[in-house]
């Protein structure tokens, strides 16, 4: 089972009249206008789902932006979508596709089975000619029944800190490196981090790239060979996709869903700026 699909699979089950359930996922960090850019037009039959409410929880700065959210919290939105048992889910967005692997990372990791991401969401959608559908939809609550991961597949900061395979980092290089920091208090990298940006795993359309190719990029930052791997980034989004672009090549990666923005705002932890020391540099081994 793949946990990507096209657009061109879509428009087929649709036309077929599959049993999907379909999430659109849309969300700007800064804006609150993905419900509203959904109104205007979204693939048939597709739900909103929205990652600030029902994709993250509430906490205190050291939680981070982008907290989980409560077990109970994440069954109850998916139920509201209408996502029935055994149902397959497809989820979609139009920025990249990082708030859509956010939506397929915590329906994963909480039991439902098939989730499947469009790859390269709407514009992909619309460039193989997709109908789209305006207006609201809302559908009877599903029966969907979760599990409770709770916190036991996930790392803290403490977890972070006594993590002994690899770190990555998935945010862009001049964040890592500390160079700036537009939304932190604090620039900078959790010490012994790799910088993997995301963007090393997507093509210029926002597709995920082969996964020899996605391979590669993880091989030349020391994450091949087996070795575990943690991931995280700006607020817990961005290493969600990471983590889809780890189960593309048969390999687990663990999220720190507070990332940079939990590490950041905990004061005494540590933070290293700057790119990793040559001698510890896995490009030049």
């Amino acid at each position: 089972m793949s946990d990507l699909i096209t657009a061109a699979d879509v428009r087929s089950l649709l036309e077929e009249g599959a049993d999907l359930r379909i999430l659109d996922v849309r969300y700007r960090l800064g804006f609150t206008d993905g419900h509203e850019h959904y109104l205007d037009g979204h693939l048939p039959g597709a739900v909103f789902a929205d990652l600030e409410a029902d994709l993250a929880g509430r906490g205190a700065p050291s939680d981070g932006r982008h907290p989980l959210p409560s077990d109970e919290a994440l069954e109850q939105a998916a139920r509201r979508w209408g996502i029935r048992q055994g149902q397959t889910v497809v989820v979609y967005d139009d920025t990249r596709s990082l708030s859509a692997s956010r939506a397929w990372w915590a329906l994963r990791r909480a039991g439902v089975a098939d989730v499947r991401l469009l790859d390269g969401g709407l514009g992909a959608w619309r460039a193989a000619g997709g109908a789209m559908e305006q207006g609201e939809v809302v559908l009877a609550p599903g029966d969907v029944v979760l599990t409770r991961p709770g916190t036991a597949d996930v790392l803290d900061a403490d977890g972070v800190a006594a993590w002994t395979g690899v770190l990555l980092d998935a945010r862009a290089p001049e964040r890592f490196r500390g160079d700036t920091e537009p939304i932190d208090p604090v620039a900078g990298h959790i010490p012994g981090a790799r910088n993997l940006p995301i963007a090393e795993v997507l093509t210029a359309e926002g597709r995920f790239r082969s996964p020899r190719e996605i391979e590669a990029a993880f091989e030349a930052v020391g994450a091949g060979d087996e070795v575990p791997i943690a991931a995280y980034c700006g607020s817990g989004v961005t290493a969600a996709q990471l983590a889809l672009a780890g189960a593309l090549i048969g390999r687990e990666v663990i999220v720190y869903p507070g990332s940079w923005s939990a590490w950041s705002n905990t004061p005494g932890l540590p933070i290293e700026t700057g790119p990793v020391p040559a001698e510890e540099d896995p490009l030049e081994e």
